[in-house]
């Protein structure tokens, strides 16, 4: 096996089926690994029926991962979420990049949202400026850099992929970006819902911060400098702004209503 897909799940059975039938055809290089955090629902019973390799472990995405990447038996390990589809171009394109004979240690793979409306067009929009920068995440890892970083940091509830990819990035992991995205459906994350779940990660980023004794990356993570405007202009990105103001509107609505979440519950 080339890769290994590993996915933490939670009261998924409406989502799993879909995400695990986009890498059916690709069975003969790619296992797929669900690491349920006991669902009360039909998510392992589908996710068995669909030939994935079955664990149970809680009780966050942290403890899930690790479990899932330590069983996997392949050179790399891609982690994706129950309501993500990779779909075949993309894949194929992982796939040859790991077959180079100068494949990378890890790789970006960007990420389209699926749903209606102006605001998952504002977020595919806001989305895009972040590709590759340090409010990215690593998606596909080589698994010897796993276990050289000793995988997600389980005492962190939120920010464990900018905390891995920081470890590896100094651990000198040679990383890329894909030119295929994945798709992530955000169909039923209404705004409300939404908001709730950065609420929710907004109480364990301080863990995250003290960690990195809040430096400067932090800053730029958190700060309003860089995540407000920063990442937006910097290497000209300023001119899609101009290009779509509406879009840029919504985003910056959006990205104001986050930000006094985190405050209130940080």
């Amino acid at each position: 096996m080339k890769l290994t897909v590993v996915i933490p799940t939670l009261k998924e059975e409406a989502n799993i089926a879909v995400c695990l039938d986009a890498f059916a055809p690709f069975r003969d290089c790619v296992e797929t690994i669900v690491v349920d955090n006991d669902s009360p629902d039909r998510t392992r019973e589908i996710a068995a029926e669909r030939g994935a390799r079955m664990f149970v472990q809680g009780p966050e995405r942290c403890a899930q991962r690790n479990c899932g990447w330590r069983a996997a038996s392949s050179e790399y390990v891609m982690f994706v979420d129950a309501d993500m589809i990779v779909p075949p171009a993309t894949m194929r394109e992982i796939l040859a990049a790991l077959d180079a004979r100068d494949a990378p240690d890890a790789l970006y793979v960007p990420e389209t949202r699926v749903g209606a409306g102006l605001r998952i067009r504002a977020r595919n929009f806001e989305r895009g400026f972040y590709d590759g920068t340090c409010i990215d995440g690593l998606r596909v890892i080589r698994r010897a850099f796993l276990e050289r970083v000793g995988g997600f940091d389980e005492e962190l509830v939120a920010c464990e992929d900018w905390d891995l990819d920081r470890r590896l990035l100094a651990a000198g992991a040679r990383t890329a970006i894909t030119s295929g995205a994945l798709l992530h459906n955000e169909a039923r994350q209404d705004l409300g819902r939404f908001l709730r779940k950065k609420a929710y990660y907004a109480t364990s980023v301080a863990a995250y911060r003290r960690k990195w004794h809040d430096d400067e990356t932090c800053r730029r993570q958190f700060g309003l400098g860089y995540r407000f405007f920063g990442v937006f202009v910097e290497n000209g990105k300023w001119k899609r702004l101009l290009h779509h103001p509406l879009l840029a509107f919504v985003m910056y609505f959006e990205r104001v209503l986050v930000g006094f979440t985190y405050l209130l519950n940080r």
